[in-house]
């Protein structure tokens, strides 16, 4: 259990980061442009790659792309269910008419607050796999280089 408490702390930071994101676009009324949704991949992709480095940081030699992808994929993952339970909460009890404005603005059915819930999930499980998938090539040790020499392999001509 050791070993999940780093990206479940990271998850839990970076859903914070979410909401408060989503609240101050609330309170601008920006919330129902999709739009300014594309920034939630900047906050998640940020606590996914601090995520990964300070695991990385704790395991030293330990550390290979296993332990990386599975610390980024926590911590995405878990940052998504929380900030789609926060949203199935805020759009049906707090703000009882967001789904209708968002419906109005956006689209022509007004019956669709499923679709919309498994919307954000989808596109945070997505984004946490793309981005974990990316940071994880500047994160995994290089085999490329000759162990005994800190040069690349000559080419003959």
């Amino acid at each position: 259990m050791k070993f999940f408490t780093l990206p479940i702390r990271f998850g839990i930071a970076t859903s914070g980061s979410l909401i408060a994101y989503f609240l101050i676009l609330s309170l601008f009324g920006l919330h129902t442009n999709v739009f300014y949704s594309l920034f939630n991949g900047v906050i998640t992709g940020f606590g996914i790659y601090e995520a990964i480095k300070y695991m990385r940081i704790q395991q030293r030699e330990k550390f290979n792309y296993t332990v990386g992808f599975t610390t980024g994929i926590i911590t995405g993952f878990m940052a998504t269910i929380i900030f789609t339970i926060f949203f199935a909460i805020y759009s049906t009890e707090v703000d009882t008419n967001f789904l209708r404005n968002l419906s109005e603005k956006w689209f022509n059915d007004l019956e669709f607050e499923g679709i919309v819930f498994f919307t954000v999930a989808i596109m945070g499980f997505a984004t946490s796999l793309v981005l974990t998938l990316s940071f994880m090539q500047l994160f995994k040790s290089s085999r490329n280089l000759d162990k005994n020499s800190a040069e690349f392999p000559k080419k003959s001509l």
